[in-house]
C-alpha cells in the first residue's frame, strides 16, 4: 500500500493558478496509475483527472478539461495537479489516490481509487 500526502493547496483569485503535488512512499509508485479527486462542502467527492503508469495517457473530469493538467514524475515519487483559470466553483479539498486496479481506464469514479492522501484545501475567491 503507498502513502500519500498533499500539498500546495491554498486561497486564490479566480482566474488565477496553483499546483497541487502528492509525495508517495514506497518503492512501488511506479506501478500506480494516480489520480486527484476533490470535495466541495455538502457536496459528494468528483473525480478529476488520472494519469497511468508511465505518465502516457492521463483523463480528466468534464467540469477541468482544458483547464487543469495532472503530470507525474517516477523518480521523485509524486504526482502534480497544475490548475490553471481557477474558478470559485473548483474550491474544494483535493485528494491524492491511487487506482485499485492496475488497468488504465478511459474514465473513472472516486470508488475506483483505494489509498487516499489527507488532502489539501483550495479556496477561489470570485
Amino acid at each position: 500500500q503507498v502513502q500519500l500526502v498533499e500539498s500546495g493547496g491554498g486561497l486564490v483569485q479566480a482566474g488565477g493558478s496553483l499546483r497541487l503535488s502528492c509525495a508517495a512512499s514506497g518503492r512501488t509508485f511506479s506501478s500506480y496509475v494516480m489520480g486527484w479527486i476533490r470535495q466541495a462542502p455538502g457536496k459528494e467527492r468528483d473525480f478529476v483527472a488520472a494519469i497511468s503508469q508511465s505518465g502516457g495517457r492521463t483523463v480528466y473530469g468534464d467540469s477541468v478539461k482544458g483547464r487543469f493538467t495532472i503530470s507525474r514524475d517516477n523518480a521523485k515519487n509524486t504526482v502534480y495537479l497544475q490548475m490553471n483559470s481557477l474558478k470559485p466553483e473548483d474550491t474544494a479539498v483535493y485528494y491524492c489516490a491511487a487506482a485499485r486496479s492496475s488497468f488504465f481506464s478511459g474514465s473513472y469514479l472516486p470508488a475506483d481509487f483505494g489509498s487516499w492522501g489527507q488532502g489539501t484545501q483550495v479556496t477561489v475567491s470570485s
